[in-house]
C-alpha cells in the first residue's frame, strides 16, 4: 500500500483497493507519504552530521530514490545501513538493487519479533551494537498495539549504546475527524496490518529511554532543526503524523 502511495510500481491490486478506501477519507495521502520520506531524509542527515556512521531501517519498504542509504551515504560515503522488513518481496527486489553497494543491505525480519530483528542485522556485519546506532521506524510504531509496545521498544533500546537515535512518525487521531480515522482503520483492519491512530500522549512513549531532540514530538511538518533546504517540510501536509527523533544519553 506504501508504495503505491508513493507511485511505486512494486503493489498488486489488493493494495491498491485498500490504498484507495484510505485516500477517500485521507485524500492527501499521497502527498502525506511523500512528506513521511521527507522527514526520514532530514532525520538521516540530523543523525550522520552528529556522528552516527551505522543505520538500522526497520520496517522499510523498498529502498528506492533517496532512501536512507544514499542520504547518509553523501554525508559519510562508508556510512552502513541494514534495511529490515518481513516482507520476502522486499527482500529480494533489495538485494538485486543493492547488490554492488558494499556498505548496504536488506535482511528480512518482523518487527513484532525484535530479537530477530536486532540478530538478523548483527549478522549482516554491517551494524555493531556496541557503537551508535541511528533506528529508523518511519510510519512503523502505529502497527503495533499498546500491548505490543513495551515488548518491542524495549529490546530495541536495551540493544543501543548511548550516543544512538531513533526516528519514528506515528498517525495521530489529533485535529482529525472521528469518522475519518475509523474508515482509515477500518480499510487497515481488513489486512494482515491494522493500523492504530493515537493521540500524541499515546505516542510519546514510543520514545521512553530517549531524550527528544528540538523540537521534540511535533508533526512532521514543524519538524525541521537545520532548516534543511533539500527537504523543506510542506506546511500542513504532515497534520496526519506526529514524528520526532531520539537520543540515547
Amino acid at each position: 500500500m506504501y508504495d503505491y502511495y508513493l507511485h511505486g510500481k512494486d503493489n498488486f491490486q489488493v493494495d491498491r483497493d485498500a490504498a484507495d478506501r484510505v485516500a477517500q477519507a485521507m485524500p492527501e495521502i499521497g502527498e502525506l507519504a511523500l512528506e513521511n520520506r521527507s522527514f526520514l531524509r532530514r532525520s538521516v542527515r540530523y543523525m550522520a552530521r552528529r556522528g552516527i556512521r551505522q543505520f538500522l531501517d526497520i520496517g522499510s519498504g523498498l529502498p528506492t530514490v533517496g532512501n536512507t542509504h544514499e542520504i547518509a551515504q553523501e554525508i559519510v560515503p562508508d556510512a552502513r545501513v541494514v534495511y529490515v522488513d518481513s516482507d520476502p518481496v522486499v527482500l529480494a527486489h533489495g538485494r538485486a538493487l543493492l547488490a554492488t553497494n558494499e556498505f548496504t543491505t536488506v535482511a528480512q525480519a518482523d518487527m513484532h519479533r525484535p530479537a530477530e530483528v536486532l540478530g538478523h542485522a548483527e549478522r549482516t556485519g554491517l551494524i555493531d551494537f556496541a557503537a551508535p546506532v541511528g533506528v529508523l521506524m518511519i510510519a512503523m510504531t502505529h502497527f503495533l498495539t499498546l500491548d505490543e509496545r513495551e515488548g518491542v521498544m524495549a529490546p530495541l533500546r536495551g540493544a543501543l549504546a548511548p550516543g544512538s537515535h531513533l526516528a519514528a512518525t506515528h498517525v495521530t487521531t489529533e485535529g482529525h475527524a472521528a469518522a475519518a480515522v475509523e474508515q482509515i482503520e477500518a480499510a487497515y483492519a481488513a489486512t494482515p496490518t491494522p493500523i492504530y491512530f493515537r493521540s500524541k500522549t499515546d505516542i510519546a512513549p514510543f520514545f521512553d529511554g530517549f531524550t527528544l531532540v528540538d523540537p521534540g514530538l511535533v508533526t512532521i511538518d514543524g519538524w525541521n532543526p537545520e532548516d534543511d533546504d533539500a527537504d523543506k517540510p510542506v506546511k500542513d501536509v504532515g497534520k496526519w503524523l506526529y514524528g520526532g527523533v531520539g537520543r540515547i544519553i
